[in-house]
């Protein structure tokens, strides 16, 4: 396709152009796959916005490329509901992808419960090295992110260039606030991870996520001894 952004050739004012045309989220979404067809993946990691995503994805494009990383670390809750959307989505093609390391193999090299006390280096073997290699493949990726989730992300537009991974990125639901999540979750009857019935609100791997008070944000509960509300996908 003609006039196709790309991190390649990269424009900001294509950029700006996009930014300001697209008007909602539907409009992202079918824009995206118009533009990038079978390049482009979604990497979901099964939260509320994830299945918000999955079920809005699969109303343009039901067979859609979804990408999970999956660390090994991830609650059983986080498994069962990736069994649900299979079912439920029979055409998405759900990958799970694994870290070029078994957490046996990751213990040798460094240690026993490295996301103890070396958190990013953990996620870098286990989240970010994986969805490079699969992004290797494609031009762009969906991502559930919000604006309100964190002050790191409310400079977050639709498209976005994607420093860490060289990719274009394409965020359908910047504007959508937390109740909004939960009223199409409701309305239309979607499955949902049962830890965000118990105070969950952000679900990364067990060993690095807390359930959290209210007034304390949506990611105060992961990685809650360190410095750290990133497992670094996000960052630039």
């Amino acid at each position: 396709m003609e006039n196709k952004l790309t991190y390649k050739n990269w424009d900001n004012q294509r950029q700006q152009e996009l930014n300001e045309k697209l008007t909602d989220f539907m409009d992202v979404i079918k824009w995206a796959f118009k533009e990038y067809g079978e390049n482009i993946l979604y990497a979901c990691s099964f939260g509320a916005e994830g299945m918000v995503l999955i079920d809005l994805i699969t109303k343009v494009q039901p067979n859609a490329k979804v990408v999970f990383l999956d660390t090994d670390l991830h609650f059983k809750e986080t498994y069962s509901l990736i069994e649900k959307v299979k079912q439920k989505y029979p055409k998405l093609q759900v990958k799970m992808v694994k870290p070029s390391l078994t957490l046996e193999q990751q213990t040798d090299q460094f240690g026993s419960k490295l996301w103890e006390y070396n958190p990013d280096l953990c996620c870098q073997m286990r989240k970010i090295e994986p969805l490079q290699q699969e992004l290797d493949n494609v031009e762009a990726w969906i991502s559930g992110l919000r604006r309100e989730q964190s002050p790191s992300r409310k400079k977050t537009e639709y498209v976005n260039k994607d420093e860490r991974f060289k990719r274009v990125k394409i965020c359908p639901l910047i504007h959508w606030k937390w109740e909004d999540v939960w009223s199409y979750i409701k309305l239309n009857n979607l499955p949902y991870n049962e830890l965000h019935d118990k105070n969950y609100p952000s679900i990364g791997c067990e060993k690095c996520t807390l359930p959290v008070k209210a007034e304390t944000g949506s990611r105060s509960g992961r990685w809650a001894n360190f410095d750290k509300k990133e497992c670094g996908l996000h960052k630039a």
